[in-house]
Order: structure tokens, then C-alpha cells, then sequence
């Protein structure tokens, strides 16, 4: 900022002696004082000092008065100094609006802040609902006839590749082939459940040869991108799903899928009932700014202490160590998988891969950190109690 907002000269002055042809200087009014408010930015209020000798009558001192002395010093000259908050301060003209103080915010706590922030996001009464819904389903489902849970499994991975692929094309002009993916997807399942862990491999390793087949009756620019991409998609989605349909393909496979849901969802609830609470530090703030240490502590206790019960009570043959330690895997897969869709959204540069759920997004929102646990779960059992 320039002097010229500390020492203005006075009107008619232009810095000089009041004599010099330009008439006497004009007392200062409101009107002088609109055009200086109107030419200077706001600055801290200069306390008024005495006029020095010869200084104009009416004048404050502060504004730079054109006296004989300082025009010829060539500078408005201040006895004190510039910045006193506790020394009276001259109120401005009624007319005129009063320059406001900025007030500091009061910024609050970092969890406060959180909590607020927490607390305007999704609609939470659609998604509790939404949330119940669906695990009626499951749960009816799951225990009238495993055969209609392979379908809902089915159900979830169609519509999870028609959400992926749809946000590839729109965002990243990416075609992979959602017809070979989608039937693959669910040969995928229905082969795992039907004939275990090979008859999904095979399944697998079909659908990608079906993709780079489907994708060469269009013109071959980007083939090798799109082809990728088809690849990676029926890995993530159908083939991490089919492990849930090796879940329930053994003798006590309901308790055991119904084991894999309720860790992983005991896990994110604990994550996010203390990083609410309690979290101040993030955990992948370039990925996922909400989430944060805290929050990975409380998935990691809650989810330890739903598979000791768990492991004790629902699983023939299982001990609550075992629990534990299923707990602590799941709480590590399900964070890991929620950190790598927000790495794909934030790639894609979106919020949700879909609209289909209110108050959670689309299928792919829910699925981000059942996917990758399903294989974890699913190892883990094999190894502590038989494949069943």
C-alpha cells in the first residue's frame, strides 16, 4: 500500500502551503471523508495527535494536515506511533458506514469440525433405510435357499460392472465391453459355486479372452487401453465376488458368509464411530481426506472383537483367537479396499460410481470393502477350520 493512505494532503492542498493560489483549505466533512474511504483499502485507525504549530484548524492530525512545517518536510509528520489500539480513537461521521473490525472466527476443535462436517453429508435416514432393506434380502436369502443368494451375488456384480464400465466412458472415453463382462461375471459366480476355486479360474481366464475378442469389431485405436481395462474390471468385480459363492459352498456356508458380513461391516462402523469421535489425524489425506488413524484403530478393535465372538459361536470347530486375528485381516482388506475405489473415483475425478442407493451412492459404493475382504475371509477359514 502506497503513503498516500497514512498522510493524504488536505483538499485543495496537493501537499503544499494553503496559500498557493488554490484558496483556503476546506474544512474536513463527509465528503472529504467519503472520497478518502473510497481511495484507501481499510487500515488500522491512526490515533489523532495534536495538530503541530501552523497546522489547519479543523483538520486532524492524523489525516496529514498541510501545515507550513510538514510541506516543507515534504511528508505528514505523526508524534506517535502508528499503531495503538488502547489510545481513543476518532468515530467517523454518522453518514458514513463505520469500517467493521474483521472478528476471528472461532474455528472450534478439529473434531468438532469433523463431526460438523460429518454431519452434512449423506441423507442418514435413506441410507439406514436403504441399509436395512438390504440386509433383509440378504439374510432371508441367505438362509431360505443358498441358491437365491447366488443370484443376489449375480444381481450385485452385473450391476457393479454396468456402474464401473459406464463411469470409465464418461469420464476417461474407456470402452471396455460390458456384454462379455457381465456374462462372464456371472459364469464367474455360478462356476465358483458349483465347482469351487477351478471352475472360477476357468471362468475367469474365459471372460478375458471373451473381452479382447468382443473388442476387436471396433476399430482398433485404443484397443490395447480398452482391452485393459475390460480385464481389470472382470477382475475386480465378478472374480473377487466369486469368493463369497466359495463361502457359502461349504456344509456351514451361510454362517460363514454371514461371518464375512458382519466383520465387515463391524469395521467400517467402528472406523467411522471413532474417527467421528475422536479422529484428528488423517490416515491418506491425498486419497481419502475423512478418514483417519483413529478411525483404523477402532475398525481394527471392533473388528477383533466381533470375529473372537464370531469365530466362538457361528463357526464349527473355530476358537476366538482365531477370531481375532480374522478380525485384524478383515479390518486391514476392508480399509485397503475403500482406499483403492477412492483412488479410482478420485482418478475419474467423481464422488459416487452411481446414483441406485440413496444416501450411499451406487453398488460399487458398497462394495469397495466387501470385495477384496471376501478372499481374505475365505483363506482365513480354509486354513483355521476346512474348506467344508
Amino acid at each position: 500500500m502506497n503513503d498516500a493512505s497514512w498522510g493524504a494532503p488536505p483538499r485543495g492542498g496537493h501537499g503544499g502551503p494553503p496559500d498557493q493560489g488554490f484558496g483556503p483549505a476546506a474544512p474536513a466533512g463527509p465528503a472529504y471523508d467519503e472520497r478518502v474511504a473510497q481511495q484507501t483499502r481499510p487500515m488500522p485507525i491512526v490515533p489523532d495527535v495534536p495538530a503541530p504549530v501552523g497546522g489547519l484548524a479543523g483538520v486532524p492530525a492524523a489525516i496529514g494536515a498541510g501545515s507550513q512545517d510538514d510541506s516543507e518536510r515534504g511528508t505528514a509528520r505523526l508524534s506517535g506511533p502508528p499503531f495503538r489500539d488502547e489510545m481513543p480513537q476518532e468515530p467517523m461521521p454518522p453518514s458514513e458506514p463505520q469500517p467493521s473490525t474483521p472478528q476471528p472466527r472461532s474455528a472450534g476443535s478439529p473434531r468438532k469440525q469433523q463431526r460438523e462436517k460429518k454431519q452434512a453429508g449423506r441423507d442418514l435416514r435413506a441410507a439406514i433405510g436403504v441399509g436395512v432393506g438390504l440386509g433383509a434380502v440378504i439374510i432371508a436369502s441367505l438362509f431360505v435357499v443358498k441358491a437365491v443368494f447366488v443370484g443376489v451375488i449375480v444381481v450385485a456384480v452385473v450391476v457393479g460392472l454396468w456402474e464401473l464400465t459406464s463411469r470409465l466412458q464418461e469420464r476417461k472415453g474407456v470402452r471396455a465391453p460390458l456384454v462379455p463382462l457381465a456374462v462372464g461375471g456371472a459364469a464367474m459366480v455360478v462356476a465358483g459355486y458349483v465347482r469351487g476355486a477351478e471352475g472360477a479360474w476357468v471362468a475367469m481366464a474365459l471372460t478375458a479372452l471373451a473381452v479382447l475378442v468382443w473388442r476387436m469389431a471396433e476399430p482398433p485405436e485404443d484397443y490395447l487401453r480398452d482391452v485393459t481395462a475390460g480385464v481389470f474390471a472382470a477382475f475386480y468385480v465378478p472374480f473377487l465376488a466369486t469368493f463369497v459363492a466359495l463361502l457359502l459352498a461349504a456344509e456351514d456356508g451361510s454362517w460363514r458368509v454371514l461371518t464375512f458380513l458382519v466383520l465387515t461391516i463391524v469395521s467400517d462402523t467402528g472406523a467411522y464411530a471413532v474417527g467421528w469421535r475422536f479422529g484428528t489425524r488423517k490416515l491418506a489425506p491425498r486419497i481419502s481426506p475423512g478418514k483417519t488413524r483413529e478411525g483404523l484403530l477402532g475398525a481394527v478393535a471392533f473388528a477383533m472383537a466381533a470375529g473372537a465372538l464370531c469365530m466362538e459361536f457361528l463357526i464349527d470347530g473355530g476358537s476366538w483367537w482365531q477370531g481375532l486375528v480374522l478380525g485384524l485381516a478383515v479390518a486391514v482388506s476392508a480399509t485397503l479396499g475403500d482406499l483403492g475405489e477412492s483412488m479410482i473415483k478420485r482418478d475419474l475425478g467423481i464422488k459416487d460410481m452411481g446414483t441406485l442407493l440413496p444416501g450411499h451412492g451406487g453398488i460399487m459404493d458398497r462394495l469397495d470393502s466387501l470385495l477384496p475382504t471376501a478372499p481374505v475371509v475365505w483363506l482365513l477359514l480354509v486354513l483355521f477350520v476346512g474348506g467344508g
